[in-house]
């Protein structure tokens, strides 16, 4: 009777777990508060978000705390589909295909499918990092990644600040991947107040992740207003927005307000 019991809660935890990734990810706002925390002998996870998007047919986000002085999320590995980290906080170590840089909070790493890679925390204090993980629906096309330029590892501070009449932005990447035909990342400053832009929509996904403004000693604050509807939006939070799905981004708090947003296909 035990082992009918295992093998239909198994059945079960497979059943969600399938009709979870045939989903289509749903636009909102997933809040960093509300997430289940799993415990770890080297840290904490929080599973964000797991589906698809009409380019990819799966699309997960988690993120990862690794506690200090050098104990390894894994082992140096390989995996098919792509991957995009960002530190939310701390310091994480990266080596892709043997080259190893050291991101600080905000800093990135695109990683190409086939690629190895490993990650640890050398540091005294906890890391936290987001990761994205997306499967396209079109095959894997490694010589597009490397043509483009292949797996890239970037701080914050070697991005370019670049005013403009909102606030300003700093360019990461606007390129093909091996699983992407183009994805572009950037950062935007938005100056107190004001709307990124009026209501609207595009065939891309997008995600958007508020961080810390660099000269406000003011978190950041936002309102995303998605088909409609108006969400707050605060530091650490992910705001995913479905293809085709209407939405926009508001400055509700006191000074600047920055964030992330990247779209691809």
């Amino acid at each position: 009777m035990k082992t009918l019991k295992k093998l239909f809660f198994l059945l079960l935890i497979l059943h969600f777990k399938t009709y979870s990734q045939d989903k289509f990810s749903e636009s909102r706002v997933y809040r960093w508060q509300d997430l289940a925390v799993v415990n770890r002998p080297q840290g904490e996870a929080r599973l964000i978000l797991e589906g698809k998007t009409p380019h990819f047919k799966l699309f997960k986000i988690h993120a990862t705390t690794v506690f200090p002085k050098g104990r390894m999320r894994k082992e140096a590995y390989t995996q098919e589909n792509e991957e995009l980290i960002i530190v939310k906080e701390g310091e994480l170590t990266v080596t892709i295909e043997g080259k190893t840089k050291t991101l600080k909070a905000g800093g990135i790493a695109l990683i190409m499918s086939g690629d190895v890679r490993e990650t640890v925390n050398l540091s005294d204090k906890n890391t936290t990092y987001y990761v994205f993980q997306y499967y396209s629906n079109e095959p894997v096309d490694i010589e597009r990644g490397k043509k483009a330029g292949g797996s890239l590892m970037l701080n914050w501070d070697e991005t370019t600040f670049k005013p403009h009449d909102k606030g300003g932005r700093r360019d990461f990447y606007n390129r093909a991947t091996s699983m992407s035909k183009r994805f572009e990342m950037h950062t935007t400053t938005l100056n107190e107040g004001l709307m990124s832009h009026d209501a609207h929509q595009h065939k891309a996904a997008e995600v958007i992740l508020l961080v810390n403004s660099q000269n406000n000693e003011k978190e950041s604050q936002a309102q995303e207003i998605i088909n409609g509807v108006w969400h707050d939006s605060k530091v650490g939070d992910v705001v995913f927005l479905q293809s085709n799905d209407w939405h926009g981004l508001k400055n509700v708090g006191k000074g600047t307000c920055t964030y992330f947003a990247f779209q691809f296909e």
